[in-house]
């Protein structure tokens, strides 16, 4: 899949995100709908992922289409940061 295809595919998503939102426009969405947004949040990672990855390769002079598709619960591990703490408890006060 190349640049254009991913970011088609994002578009589609998103598309997708946004309608069934509007659908659902001060209602709110039913268990089916909010699992398949939930299913469509991880689409979206693992598409924005791809393609950085692309973009990363071509960026270092590789072929982007060494590239793979992550797992999504890979891709949603990315999402969880642990704070850093740069305190120095040895330090000298």
């Amino acid at each position: 899949m190349d640049d254009q295809q991913v970011l088609s595919r994002i578009d589609d998503l998103v598309k997708e995100e946004e309608e069934l939102l509007h659908r659902h426009e001060g209602e709110g969405l039913s268990s089916e709908d909010h699992a398949r947004m939930e299913e469509l949040k991880v689409q979206l990672d693992k598409a924005w992922d791809y393609l950085r990855q692309r973009r990363a390769l071509r960026q270092y002079g590789d072929d982007p289409d060494d590239a793979s598709e992550r797992d999504g619960g890979t891709v949603e591990e990315y999402g969880t940061v642990t704070q850093y703490d740069d305190t120095d408890a040895d330090a000298p006060a």
